[in-house]
C-alpha cells in the first residue's frame, strides 16, 4: 500500500478545515489532524502564544529603510509538531504586509485573524513528532504597542533608526512568533541598513560585510529565548567589545545622541563586566555565550533585560551612563527572567524581586548598607500604602509592573533568607538558576525547591508574603 496521506474527511469550510482524518496503512487507526489552539493558556494575556507546536529557531533576516522608517524581512521558523496539526497559527500584528508564505518549501493558505493571529493551512497535515518549516516574507513600517498600563513595547522608532523591545507583548509587531515565554527558541539575525548606522542584536556578532552603500551584521543567540526577550537596535552607536575578567565575551554600545564621553562608554563596558562576573560568584556561571548593554535615547522609561545584552532606554541626563544599581539589576536578569523564565506573567515577582534583591545584595557589598536597612525602610511604608495592595505572585494583568512585584518581591527574598539562614540561601539562589537553566518554573516549584533545598517548611511564609494582599506581620 502507498503510505502517503490521503484525505477523506474533513469538517469545517475549505482550507479553514478544523479537523482531517486521513488513510492509514492497514491495521493502523487513521490519523486525525486538529488545529493548534491560537493562544499558549496565559490568563494575563489569552491571545500570547499559539499550542500544537515548538518552535526551535528563528532566523531573522532584516533590512532597514530609513527614509520610510519600514523595513523589508524574511523570516524562517523551524518548529516540531506536538499534535497532529491541520493548520497552526503564529502571533503577528500590525500593518506589515505578507507578500510570500511557505511551509517545508511549499505556498501555504494564510489569514490573518483577530488582533494579532495568523493562521496557516499547509498543503498538507503536519504529523505529531515532525520537524517544519516556516517562512513568511513581509515588509511596511511596524507598528509597536503603546499599552496604557504596560507602556510601549516592540518596534519604537528613534531619531536615527529604531529599537526592538518586546516586553511583554511587542516581538510579534516585528515578526512572526509563538509569542510566550514557554515556547523559548535559539535566534539568528541578520540586519541590514545604510552604511554609516549599526545594527545590533542578542547573541554572539558573526559576521559583518557591505555591499551597495548598505552593511549587514550577523548575530547569533545560541541559546533558548523567550521573544518577549529578542531585541534589535538600528543607529549611530559607538561599540566596544572585550571579554570579563572571567573571560565572557562582552559587546557594549552607547547612542551617539547621548553625548557619553568615551571615558564614560568605558567605564559603562569595564562595570558590565565587573558586575557581572560579581553576578556570577552568586549565582553561578554565567548562562549565555556573551555579555553586554545598550544604553540608547529611546524615551520609553525603562531599561530592559534583554536576553545576554541588556537594553537601557531611560531616558537618563545627556552625557551620563546607567548607575551601577541599574546595571546589577538588568544583569541579574539574565539568570532570574532570562535563563529561568516565569510560566506564566503572574510568576514575574520571581524575575523582578530576585533583580532587586540583587540591588539590596550590590548595596550591602560595595556600599555598606545592608539588606536588612533596605527591608526596614520598605517594611516601613504605611499600611494603607498602593505597595501592599496588589497580590505578589498574581497582582493582575494590568500590575505586572507594579511596584510590589519588584520590592515585596525583594522583600519576600529577605525573608526566605532570614528564615532558612545565609548558608542555605545562598546555596538556593545558585542551584535554582543552575537547576533549571534555560526552562520555566512557577512559584509553586520555587517554593518547592526552597523547602527541598533549605528542609524548611515554608508554606506560611510564602501565603502572607506572596499570596496575601495587605501589609504582612513580622
Amino acid at each position: 500500500m502507498n503510505n502517503s496521506p490521503r484525505k477523506v474527511a474533513a469538517l469545517a469550510l475549505g482550507v479553514a478545515a478544523s479537523l482531517v482524518v486521513t488513510a492509514a496503512p492497514a491495521g493502523a487507526a487513521a490519523v486525525r489532524f486538529t488545529p493548534g489552539a491560537p493562544g499558549a493558556g496565559d490568563p494575563y494575556f489569552p491571545d500570547m502564544g499559539n499550542g500544537g507546536y515548538d518552535a526551535a529557531h528563528y532566523d531573522i533576516a532584516l533590512s532597514y529603510d530609513p527614509a520610510s522608517k519600514g523595513i523589508s524581512a524574511v523570516t524562517t521558523i523551524k518548529a516540531r509538531a506536538t499534535q497532529h496539526l491541520s493548520r497552526f497559527n503564529l502571533d503577528f500584528q500590525g500593518p506589515l504586509t505578507i507578500s510570500a508564505l511557505t511551509v517545508d518549501g511549499k505556498k501555504a493558505a494564510y489569514r490573518r485573524t483577530g488582533a494579532q493571529e495568523l493562521e496557516i493551512t499547509p498543503a498538507k497535515g503536519l504529523r505529531k513528532g515532525t520537524r517544519f518549516t516556516v517562512r513568511v516574507a513581509y515588509s511596511g513600517v511596524p507598528q509597536g504597542v503603546d499599552d496604557p498600563a504596560l507602556g510601549r513595547s516592540g518596534w519604537i522608532p528613534t531619531e536615527d533608526g529604531a529599537i526592538m523591545l518586546n516586553q511583554p507583548i511587542g516581538a510579534a509587531t516585528v515578526y512572526p512568533v509563538n509569542d510566550h515565554p514557554t515556547d523559548k527558541a535559539t535566534y539568528t539575525f541578520t540586519l541590514t541598513a545604510p552604511d554609516g548606522l549599526t545594527t545590533l542584536a542578542n547573541g554572539d556578532p558573526a559576521g559583518r560585510w557591505s555591499k551597495g552603500g548598505r552593511t549587514t551584521t550577523r548575530w547569533v543567540m545560541n541559546r533558548p529565548m523567550a521573544s518577549e526577550l529578542s531585541m534589535i537596535a538600528i543607529g549611530k552607536y559607538a561599540v566596544r567589545t572585550g571579554r570579563t575578567g572571567r573571560g565572557v565575551p562582552s559587546v557594549t554600545a552607547t547612542d551617539s545622541r547621548m553625548g557619553i564621553s568615551e571615558q564614560l562608554a568605558k567605564d559603562f563596558h569595564d562595570q558590565t563586566g565587573q558586575y557581572q562576573d560579581w553576578l556570577a560568584s552568586l549565582y553561578g556561571r554565567y548562562p549565555f555565550s556573551s555579555t553586554g548593554g545598550i544604553v540608547v535615547k529611546a524615551g520609553v522609561g525603562y531599561a530592559l533585560e534583554t536576553q545576554g545584552r541588556p537594553v537601557y532606554a531611560l531616558g537618563h541626563r545627556p552625557g551620563t551612563i546607567p548607575r551601577p544599581d541599574l546595571l546589577v539589576h538588568e544583569l541579574a536578569h539574565q539568570w532570574f527572567g532570562d535563563s529561568v523564565t516565569p510560566e506564566r506573567w503572574a510568576d514575574i515577582w520571581l524575575n523582578e524581586g530576585f533583580a532587586t534583591y540583587s540591588e539590596w545584595l550590590y548595596f550591602e557589598k560595595f556600599t555598606g548598607k545592608s539588606a536588612q536597612q533596605t527591608f526596614d525602610e520598605l517594611y516601613a511604608t504605611p499600611a494603607d500604602d498602593d505597595l501592599w495592595k496588589p497580590v505578589t505572585a498574581d497582582p493582575g494583568r494590568d500590575d505586572i509592573f507594579h511596584s510590589t512585584v519588584y520590592d515585596r518581591g525583594a522583600m519576600t527574598l529577605h525573608m526566605l533568607r532570614r528564615t532558612i539562614g545565609d548558608r542555605a540561601f545562598f546555596r538556593l539562589v545558585k542551584l535554582w538558576p543552575t537547576v533549571n537553566r534555560y526552562g520555566t518554573a512557577s512559584t509553586a516549584d520555587f517554593i518547592a525547591f526552597a523547602e527541598k533545598v533549605s528542609g524548611k517548611q515554608l508554606d506560611d511564609l510564602f501565603k502572607k508574603w506572596v499570596y496575601t494582599s495587605g501589609k504582612p506581620s513580622l
